[in-house]
């Protein structure tokens, strides 16, 4: 009895811990027009999706998705590497884009003009009137450079760099180094 006992123990903990291991490696995506994640330790750019295109994606599914598929209220522009969304109703530049490098998205940006479309998070950091501002949002960066100019603070374990320049911010997304 006192083996069964124990055999059952056991098993639980390996069920726990299979369980804590696939929780971990499935974290929730963060759809930066949809999702209102608030907190910033669960941000990780490779959970980062923008209108469903991931960094890592390849470029067939970035046309696809971006380019293919109409986002109500955005004209979409490509050049050389990037593929740019821009605000209709204010066509002054592109207000979020990506990057496709080797057949594949290794860079999602956003900037202050993407500011209403976001949720969560970023759309507060895209609105930021200080670099101190961000990181009482966000925490202290891993490293940065702050100048008269503006700042950039760099959060690379969790593969993002906001830079920060009055009142344009702007968010890049790549691979967590």
């Amino acid at each position: 009895m006192e083996a069964m006992i124990r055999m059952g123990v056991r098993s639980c903990l390996v069920i726990g811990i299979i369980g804590l291991v696939v929780a971990s490696a499935l974290a929730e995506p963060y759809e930066l027009s949809k999702n209102d994640v608030m907190d910033p330790k669960a941000i990780k750019s490779p959970d980062i999706s923008l209108f469903g295109v991931k960094i890592g994606d390849t470029e067939s599914k970035a046309m696809d998705v971006l380019v293919n598929e109409k986002i109500p209220g955005i004209k979409v522009e490509q050049e050389a590497l990037f593929i740019f969304l821009v605000d209709q109703r204010k066509p002054t530049g592109p207000m979020a884009g990506v990057r496709v490098q080797d057949g594949k998205v290794d860079m999602i940006f956003i900037n202050n003009r993407f500011a209403y479309k976001t949720r969560g998070l970023f759309r507060n950091v895209l609105n930021s009137e200080s670099p101190e501002d961000i990181r009482k949002l966000l925490g202290q960066e891993d490293y940065g450079d702050e100048n008269v100019m503006g700042a950039v603070l760099a959060y690379d374990k969790q593969g993002f760099v906001i830079n920060y320049l009055g009142k344009d911010v702007n968010i890049e997304f790549s691979p967590v180094h």
